[in-house]
């Protein structure tokens, strides 16, 4: 199954996204934006998360793939103040997130297109369960 990917995504997150417990996330990695901003919420719409960096993903890490339930990117304003002279307005882009999920993964592929493209995964749906 090819899907996007968000990489460094907190081991914690994984974890509570693994025990069933819908999450919403808030992004704020361009990296991660832009392979989410084609994403269109729905049961057919999968997308793999690690805690991987995207600079090290590669074949044979493992993840997560969920299901994507909404989305949603805006533009935060920050003002930073200096000395109380003058001030300075930054604008922030984010994108929330809310997911839940759906399988084990490993990453069976990569594909980065360039800087400014998204980057997507091809991965293996986990099929062997171990009894503990």
């Amino acid at each position: 199954m090819k899907c996007a990917a968000l990489t460094g995504i907190s081991p914690e997150v994984i974890k509570e996204l693994k025990a069933g417990k819908p999450r919403t996330i808030e992004l704020q990695s361009m990296h991660n934006i832009i392979s989410i901003a084609g994403v269109k919420p729905g049961p057919d719409s999968h997308i793999f998360m690690t805690s991987v960096d995207l600079e090290d993903l590669n074949p044979g890490d493992h993840g997560i793939c969920v299901i994507v339930v909404a989305t949603s990117v805006s533009m935060k304003r920050m003002v930073e103040f200096s000395h109380g002279l003058y001030y300075e307005e930054r604008e922030r882009m984010s994108a929330r997130i809310q997911v839940k999920y759906c399988a084990s993964s490993v990453v069976k592929q990569v594909y980065r297109e360039g800087v400014f493209g998204p980057t997507t995964v091809e991965v293996f749906k986990s099929s062997c369960y171990h009894a503990g």
